[in-house]
């Protein structure tokens, strides 16, 4: 195994590709000496500029390697809780070995003739951070350039790499300001004045007013994980979720499908809009003339919605990156759903060591909803442990998650899908139908069980009080009414 690279080999060999780039295209990389012996100077004079500075500057965003270590040696005294001074900081680069290195004391005392007034501190900040962005920007864009060149690199990879090298450098260096109460609260009544010109909604509506009054909707930057043992219902669950969005309130959704292939899921959502029996959707049972005209008239509306499909089976998860950023880009994605997170595959470096595995591709989903500013609702698997658990009328738990408590973790809704019949505690076939949905983590508001039923021949879920389909009542197709084919 070799040997991991320690943080400063690392930006030795940055800044070494730095200067051969800079000797490659006859420039010199982004930098400011100057400015650079302005904020040490102003440092040594003030203590109010070490903490500005600390609280801004990196050990990156010197160039010199001089001043790198003066820093370096500067914040190991704030780590400290040592005063930053002549007399202290010398004494701390002699303990480091590196005092010599940049050229003594005499280097020190001079650098605090080179301030020209420490009220410019915070501008002297602004030029070394725009440095450095810059010097990121170019190694970043060499990198691209090199891999570009590289055959064995996936142009996939090469895409979300290029992506997020990018972004990686642009986001290093910005930080958030600290905001005071007073426009915070400012900022919260635009949104409550948002929710209310919206009916109450905040995020994408799920279709179910029990969910939506819980949830306001799945809110951007949030992961949602629906999880549930094989043959629940959670491929048809999340698909009434992709179609409430993308046919009633026309909001793109992005789906998914590691398991099933496209003309199944096809095959599923006409099923569930038409009303029409399974069995005829697939060919069990010849389909009238009539139920012809139903059929393509119940899907005039979900063949136009903006519902994205994508079958790619064992989906590695930085190419699911680089598919939902072009997805959002493009498309206006508004919505992401994953079917199923544990088909997924995750960092080659860590196949074979399935929890770290699933625990990375928990975490990028998560990072991903938040750099995308996209809910995504991600499908799990349910330990087999949850169906033979004894009380509780065999409801799942948090624990049954499977492969990897990072799920959990990095969840910020979790939903499960429980159907009593699949544990033995239905008989009936109108006991059969009832299902709960059962919210067993929120961060952001309560935990609750939302009874439903699950029509499974029309691979549809309704609210439990639902007692006629009024997508049905609404068609106009006469043949069919005269038929009494009405939908449950």
């Amino acid at each position: 195994m070799p040997v991991q690279k320690t943080r400063s080999s690392r930006k030795k060999d940055q800044q070494a590709d730095l200067e051969t780039i800079g000797l490659e295209m006859g420039n010199k990389p982004p930098q400011a000496p100057d400015v650079e012996e302005a904020v040490l100077g102003a440092m040594l004079l003030e203590p109010m500029c070490v903490d500005q500075a600390m609280e801004e500057l990196t050990v990156s965003c010197f160039y010199d390697p001089r001043h790198k270590m003066i820093y370096e040696a500067m914040s190991a005294l704030v780590n400290e809780h040592t005063s930053v001074d002549i007399v202290t900081v010398t004494a701390k680069l002699k303990a480091l070995g590196n005092l010599e290195a940049v050229g003594g004391a005499v280097t020190l005392a001079n650098l605090s003739e080179k301030v020209g007034s420490v009220a410019h501190i915070e501008y002297y900040i602004k030029i070394l951070k725009q440095k450095t962005i810059q010097r990121d920007l170019i190694t970043a864009s060499y990198d691209i350039l090199r891999d570009s060149y590289d055959e064995s690199v996936k142009v996939d990879d090469l895409i979300d790499k290029a992506q997020t090298r990018i972004f990686d450098a642009i986001q290093t260096n910005v930080r958030n300001e600290v905001q005071d109460i007073g426009s915070a609260i400012n900022s919260a009544m635009k949104r409550i004045e948002e929710m209310q010109n919206c009916g109450g909604l905040s995020g994408v509506p799920s279709g179910f007013v029990s969910i939506d009054r819980i949830t306001m909707g799945w809110q951007p930057s949030d992961l949602i994980i629906l999880a549930a043992r094989p043959s629940v219902g959670k491929t048809a669950f999340s698909l009434n979720i992709a179609r409430n969005a993308a046919v009633d309130h026309h909001m793109p959704v992005a789906f998914f499908s590691l398991e099933m292939p496209v003309i199944q899921l096809a095959t599923r959502l006409m099923i569930a809009e038409s009303g029409l029996d399974a069995d005829k959707i697939k060919g069990g049972a010849k389909l009238e003339s009539y139920e012809w005209e139903q059929l393509e008239y119940m899907i005039r509306d979900l063949s136009k919605a903006p519902l994205y499909i994508d079958d790619t089976p064992s989906l590695p998860i930085m190419e699911f990156r680089t598919k939902a950023k072009n997805l959002v880009k493009n498309k206006g994605v508004r919505l992401i759903i994953v079917d199923y997170l544990q088909l997924m595959q995750g960092p080659p470096e860590l196949r074979g060591m399935r929890e770290q595995e699933v625990a990375a591709i928990s975490r990028t989903l998560k990072a991903t909803a938040k750099e995308l500013n996209v809910p995504i609702i991600a499908l799990s698997q349910l330990r087999r442990m949850a169906e033979s658990r004894m009380g509780g009328g065999g409801k799942p738990q948090l624990s049954d998650l499977r492969e990897s408590g990072s799920i959990e973790q990095d969840a910020d809704l979790v939903i499960f899908i429980h159907r009593p019949d699949f544990v033995g505690l239905s008989e009936s076939e109108e006991e059969k139908e009832k299902t709960q949905i059962i919210i067993a983590k929120h961060r952001n508001g309560q935990t609750t069980e939302i009874p439903m039923r699950f029509k499974g021949g029309q691979v549809r879920f309704v609210e439990d009080d639902d007692t006629l389909d009024m997508r049905a009542a609404n068609m106009p197709v006469e043949s069919a009414m005269n038929r009494n084919n009405e939908f449950e």
